[in-house]
């Protein structure tokens, strides 16, 4: 698993769908999600901290779960399939002490997913095969500067520089 940052809410300029952009650590890859307007929304007031006065859904998901004597300890979208993202919300039992080591996994729409982890605070991870199949690069200045060195790494080579492994020559 790899862990992600919300980097930021965008709409689609092909159809005006909102995209929630996750980002490495490195903001070297980007994993675009198609999500809803609604959970868009739910995601844009948590990253800019917007409190409302009474509770949304996923402010009442999370004072639920924290009345029930959990915590979000992560989310993690770990499958694509078919165009569609699955995640999964890891609740852990809120024990200071660490006398109970009581896991639970929810199923979850990354978008839900994504809303929750930000209000509570919790990382997002997403697996190394929904990295790898999902991913577009996002610094593509630093991927062609790569690309560069290697080409000049490459050009520099000798046919010396590759000794035989047990010859002297």
């Amino acid at each position: 698993m790899i862990e992600m940052y919300v980097a930021g809410i965008a709409l689609d300029a092909r159809t005006g769908h909102p995209i929630v952009v996750l980002n490495d650590s490195t903001k070297r890859r980007a994993l675009p999600i198609w999500i809803g307007v609604a959970e868009a929304s739910a995601i844009s007031r948590a990253l800019d901290n917007l409190k409302p006065e009474r509770p949304m859904t996923h402010d009442l998901l999370l004072n639920l779960i924290g009345s029930l004597g959990y915590k979000v300890k992560q989310v993690e979208i770990n499958e694509l399939a078919a165009n569609t993202y699955f995640a999964t919300i890891l609740l852990l039992i809120d024990d200071p002490e660490h006398r109970l080591d009581t896991t639970k996994s929810i199923d979850a729409r990354p978008s839900d997913a994504i809303a929750l982890a930000l209000r509570a605070k919790s990382p997002i991870f997403v697996s190394a095969q929904v990295v790898a199949d999902g991913t577009i690069p996002a610094d593509f200045e630093k991927d062609e500067e790569e690309a560069q060195e290697f080409k000049k790494f490459i050009d520099n080579l000798k046919a010396s520089d590759f000794k035989q492994k047990g010859k002297d020559s």
